[in-house]
């Protein structure tokens, strides 16, 4: 990836370079994040970790070999009704999402706990 590029940019490049059910994935869980935050920004960081701010940090997207993991900054503090978090549940502050290939991804609850973390950041 070009040093030039924006962090938008080079989450396309990660998105196409997977080229499996992870880019699949990362770029679904991308566009639920812009569906449910509205002006929500794009960062590039820790070396080739597409993360998501408003107000502060929400979350990032880090993808592995077995699964794509959405980290929410201060997860710990959300509410998870639908019981999403299955990742990162023992620390005080984040909670995680890993996601494996074949899960269904409630969309709705997904939505809910986004816009719940950006509510948060907002105070």
């Amino acid at each position: 990836m070009a040093e030039d590029e924006s962090p938008s940019q080079k989450i396309d490049a990660r998105i196409a370079e997977l080229g499996d059910w992870r880019g699949e994935t990362l770029a679904r869980l991308r566009a639920l994040i812009h569906r449910a935050i509205p002006g929500v920004a794009e960062e590039w960081k820790w070396r080739g970790v597409p993360t998501w701010y408003h107000n502060g940090m929400l979350f990032t997207g880090e993808t592995y070999k077995a699964a794509v993991k959405m980290t929410f900054a201060k997860g710990a503090k959300l509410a998870d009704p639908a019981g999403l978090f299955n990742s990162s549940l023992d620390g005080n502050v984040r909670r995680a999402i890993d996601f494996h290939q074949g899960d269904t991804i409630d969309e709705d609850a997904l939505i809910a706990l986004f816009r719940a973390a950006a509510a948060l950041n907002a105070g």
